[in-house]
């Protein structure tokens, strides 16, 4: 794909939502961390189910303490792999109570070495808390990426350094969110709704064609 095409691509996207907004509900840095750290293999409307509830018990690093590991396992035993992520929030709460006075570091090296913050969790911190311009990939991301030609990957990483490449400045800060959601609603994995798609005429998808026949 032409960088012409991409511009014209993002420049729908901006038109139809200039401030896209991520899915997961949250009023703080920290709620926002602990609900990225659940959203790994899950969904967002699992994630907002739990935190709704959790956050009204325990939403700060020292609340979490408190609560313990069993009782955290209690309150988000509904989302996958549920066991791993409790004992990471645990930890990840206490190196944030007493290594970064009950703040968020705003730097990489730092977030990934929180239990549980990855690359692709600490590209989302960074892009949604302190406004960088960085470029997560998930599943949608990937997906739509690849599909389009937007972006050609065998993995995410190499799909993340495209992007980092192709997507002009002025987008990236938007770029994931605009993404995720056309991945989400859109361009599904499974039903391809290419008959509302926005950007349908510029999709480089060799199947899309057939969608109609």
């Amino acid at each position: 794909m032409n960088k012409d095409k991409r511009y014209k691509i993002l420049s729908l996207f901006y038109s139809k939502c200039p401030e896209p907004k991520t899915e997961l509900i949250f009023s703080s840095d920290f709620e926002l961390l602990l609900s990225v750290i659940l959203s790994a293999q899950s969904t967002d409307f699992i994630v907002n189910k739990t935190t709704k509830t959790l956050f009204k018990i325990a939403n700060t690093p020292k609340g979490i303490l408190l609560l313990g590991l069993s009782g955290l396992k209690n309150h988000i035993k509904e989302i996958g792999l549920y066991n791993t992520k409790a004992l990471n929030i645990i930890r990840t709460s206490y190196l944030i109570l007493n290594k970064y006075d009950g703040m968020i570091p705003k730097n990489r090296i730092e977030l990934e070495s929180l239990p549980g913050v990855g690359r692709k969790t600490s590209n989302i911190l960074l892009n949604i808390l302190f406004k960088k311009k960085t470029i997560a990939v998930d599943t949608h991301v990937f997906r739509v990426s690849n599909r389009t030609n937007f972006a050609k990957g065998k993995n995410v990483k190499e799909v993340e350094n495209k992007l980092m490449k192709v997507v002009p400045n002025i987008f990236k800060l938007n770029f994931h969110s605009w993404f995720v959601l056309h991945g989400r609603y859109i361009c599904t994995a499974r039903k391809i709704k290419c008959n509302i798609c926005l950007i349908f005429k510029f999709c480089e998808f060799n199947k899309k064609n057939n969608i109609f026949s």
